[in-house]
């Protein structure tokens, strides 16, 4: 059987590398056999807006965002995050409440936090 596997980013996009290193890891990830999701929280929603802005290493996402929208890997992004950053519809991504979030990183056989 296959392990689940989640990516929490949770830094901000604004003032660190690591959210989008954090999706470079997540796309090295999707390659195998195990079921991936990637939660953004805080400020991390807007790696997957429509015209992000200003972001550390924009250029490394230029690179992976247009491969994780292809391969449509499942985002989750706490409730109301979605328009509140302008997230390009073209993403597999869904909202969830605080506690289905907590539940999905509780249930997940293994766990990288960013």
């Amino acid at each position: 059987m296959s392990l689940s596997i989640a990516v929490v980013v949770r830094e901000n996009p604004f003032k660190t590398h690591r959210a989008a290193e954090a999706l470079r890891i997540a796309l090295g990830l999707s390659t195998g056999d195990n079921p991936l999701t990637v939660i953004l929280l805080n400020e991390a929603p807007v790696l997957l807006a429509e015209e992000p802005q200003d972001l550390v290493d924009a250029d490394i996402l230029s690179k992976h965002l247009p491969v994780l929208k292809e391969l449509k890997i499942p985002f989750v992004v706490p409730s109301g995050a979605k328009a509140a950053f302008a997230v390009d519809p073209e993403f597999a991504v869904r909202e969830a409440s605080r506690e289905e979030i907590a539940a999905l990183i509780k249930n997940a056989d293994r766990v990288l936090a960013f």
